[in-house]
């Protein structure tokens, strides 16, 4: 359990989400990229999934990708209440997410170090870490995130139960992409992917990051009904999104 006044933060991961829209942040530019348009160059919808524990999210089975347990990922949203082991996360969507720390878990504010007491209720913030459903065990907390892009925010539909999703296509879906295949990655690329990905649709959780055969990246997403996949480049640009 890490104490909330020392523990402190290395560099923090520098990623360029791609786009139209950019803020800058400590020298350095974050664009998103507005994914408007249908893509019929794959139909990428998820086979064989199923919901965990009553919560919203395509858990893959029995494919290539499927978890075998947590995996890389990550969240964003405002602390809304903090304890001596951790705090919780509401998304833009309105999901309670339960962020464990510990005594490896690294803290920066913007681009600067932090310490761990700087997670106080009302911050905005992204999460980076190991995700297990509404569980993130957290290995970098960044408070004052760049802002999402609104004009793909606005497209996420919220998780409500008995309510289905959408199945449209926006963007670019890679054509090699076919459900079940690519790699489960961790690491820097995973935590660049994710955090592209949770700015340009926030709302929601990542439970892990698959690598598809030309390099690109689907993030596998809960918690909301539509997105489920979001595509993301070898530049770190989100470039599509579908059920």
């Amino acid at each position: 359990m890490p104490s909330r006044k020392h523990t402190r933060s290395g560099k923090r991961t520098k990623i360029i989400i791609g786009g139209v829209a950019a803020i800058a942040i400590a020298g350095g530019s974050y664009g998103i990229v507005s994914a408007n348009s249908s893509s019929g160059s794959s139909d990428a919808s998820s086979s064989g999934s199923t919901a965990s524990s009553g919560f919203a999210g395509h858990f893959g089975s029995g494919s290539a990708n499927a978890r075998s347990g947590p995996e890389p990922g990550g969240t964003t949203g405002t602390v809304s209440s903090t304890s001596a082991s951790g705090f919780t996360v509401t998304t833009a969507g309105s999901v309670q997410v339960t962020i464990k720390e510990t005594s490896s878990t690294t803290y920066d504010n913007g681009s600067s170090p932090a310490a761990a007491s700087a997670v106080t209720t009302g911050k905005p913030v992204l999460v980076l870490g190991t995700t297990d459903n509404k569980t993130i065990t957290a290995t970098q907390v960044i408070l004052q995130p760049p802002a999402s892009n609104s004009s793909t925010a606005s497209d996420v539909i919220p998780y409500q139960k008995g309510t289905s999703g959408s199945t449209k296509k926006v963007g670019q879906i890679p054509s090699d992409y076919t459900p079940g295949h690519g790699t489960i990655i961790s690491g820097t690329d995973a935590d660049q992917a994710t955090e592209a990905a949770l700015a340009a649709y926030p709302g929601g959780i990542v439970d892990r990051v698959v690598q598809l055969s030309n390099g690109d990246y689907e993030v596998h997403y809960i918690g909301v009904n539509w997105p489920h996949h979001i595509y993301v480049n070898q530049d770190f640009k989100v470039i599509g999104a579908n059920d």
